[in-house]
């Protein structure tokens, strides 16, 4: 499901404290009795019509809402790249390396079919791409080169937004960073994070998201790039509090209703932010960032909503998909997000725009050996019934849902889970 989207060259600021710092501005009208200028201010002698007004301020004072899910990592390792191809071929357990070279298909139909419909009631979708397009041959860890038809999958699966600024964004160095982008813009999915040039990035960065009347900035930096030199004129958002201080300023310039940061942190498979990790927070929602959205440790870390309910943390999602098996990697959740804006009744009166629900979806991965080579991977909801799965599935399912809801119920706090 494709959405309008639309990128500004402007950008906008950051208010970050757990204490919100929310101005509210309180703007007086005064109507001219005497004279008719060209600003438009009625006289006296144009009575207006108040049963128009009643129904123009009635308009005005419909809220608008929307819905965002944000999801983690969208990884594709070697083996994803094998069971792709083998189902291209309609075989599986293929004796060939023919998967590398490209000589062949790739379906990835079965990956994202159990949660694609909940994924596409989103208004908008949102998720981190960590992979190159690099081109052939294909490879996955540590330098990630996948299929175009894995981008194709994603997009299909309803994801309306890509980021890009990820440790792993330059694992096929120049040619990759831009064939990555290339293929994003030719089939006209929305991406940011990485980009041609300083020039394009000055254009289009921060992104503006606009839909349903409701104005999202959103922010995207990864905290490196795995030691690889980001080739000029190639450039990669870094968490550099100098840079995203100016892409605030420049963020709240576009007067949005809403700024979202979309980092790439933390340490890889720890269950709990760093103190990194909150510092950064920390000082992104003191500096005008609303929300805290972030990926990168390949498990899920926890929700943290403010009293206030002004500012929501996600530390880590966790990945989509993977072909990861160490403890809590093969599983994690989307964020759902309801953002609702409502203008004072009274005409031109102040809009405020606010996070009116939010909650959290737990999934699982199971690889084609937990199904005896049955199917794909594929992402499944996390309560999906034992009845259509073998042993090993239900027993990694057990265990990976058992070790999130542990985590959520001791240190989450206030994000109910949504159940699907």
């Amino acid at each position: 499901m494709r959405h309008s989207i639309h990128r500004f060259s402007d950008r906008s600021g950051y208010p970050l404290q757990w204490q919100t710092m929310k101005l509210c501005v309180l703007a007086l009208l005064f109507v001219a009795h005497t004279s008719c200028q060209a600003n438009g201010k009625r006289t006296q002698q144009e009575p207006a019509d108040s049963t128009l007004n009643a129904q123009h301020s009635s308009l005005n004072s419909q809220p608008s809402t929307l819905n965002l899910i944000i999801a983690g990592d969208l990884m594709q390792h070697g083996p994803q790249i094998k069971a792709a191809f083998e189902r291209g071929q309609n075989q599986a357990r293929l004796n060939t390396t023919d998967y590398k070279t490209g000589n062949g298909t790739y379906n990835y139909d079965e990956c994202f079919a159990s949660v694609k419909d909940e994924i596409e009631r989103a208004d908008v979708a949102i998720a981190n791409f960590e992979v190159t397009l690099g081109g052939k041959p294909y490879t996955g860890y540590p330098q990630f080169r996948a299929p175009d038809e894995y981008l194709q999958a994603c997009i299909d699966a309803g994801f309306d937004i890509l980021l890009t600024a990820n440790n792993h964004c330059v694992d096929s160095r120049r040619k990759g960073l831009e064939r990555t982008i290339a293929m994003m813009d030719s089939l006209g999915v929305p991406h940011l994070g990485t980009y041609i040039n300083s020039n394009v990035r000055e254009d289009t960065y921060p992104f503006l998201l606009e839909k349903n009347g409701i104005r999202v900035v959103l922010l995207n930096f990864t905290y490196g790039t795995n030691g690889l030199p980001v080739e000029e004129p190639n450039v990669v958002n870094l968490i550099d509090t100098v840079q995203i201080r100016a892409d605030l300023e420049k963020a709240k310039a576009m007067q949005p209703d809403v700024i979202i940061a979309l980092p790439h942190w933390g340490i890889e498979y720890q269950q709990l932010p760093s103190p990194q990790q909150r510092e950064l927070a920390h000082w992104l929602i003191s500096n005008g960032v609303d929300h805290v959205i972030g990926g990168h440790p390949h498990v899920a870390q926890p929700l943290e909503l403010s009293p206030d309910s002004l500012h929501l943390v996600a530390w880590s999602m966790g990945n989509v998909i993977s072909n990861q098996s160490k403890p809590n990697t093969y599983g994690g959740y989307m964020v759902k997000m309801e953002l609702t804006k409502k203008q004072s009744a009274q005409q031109g009166g102040h809009a405020d725009t606010k996070l009116t629900d939010c909650s959290y979806m737990l999934y699982w991965v199971s690889r084609p050996s937990d199904s005896n080579n049955r199917h794909n991977y594929r992402i499944l909801p996390i309560d999906v019934p034992d009845s259509v799965l073998t042993g090993m599935e239900q027993k990694n399912r057990h265990a990976i849902r058992a070790s999130m809801r542990r985590l959520m119920e001791r240190h989450g706090q206030g994000v109910k889970e949504y159940l699907w």
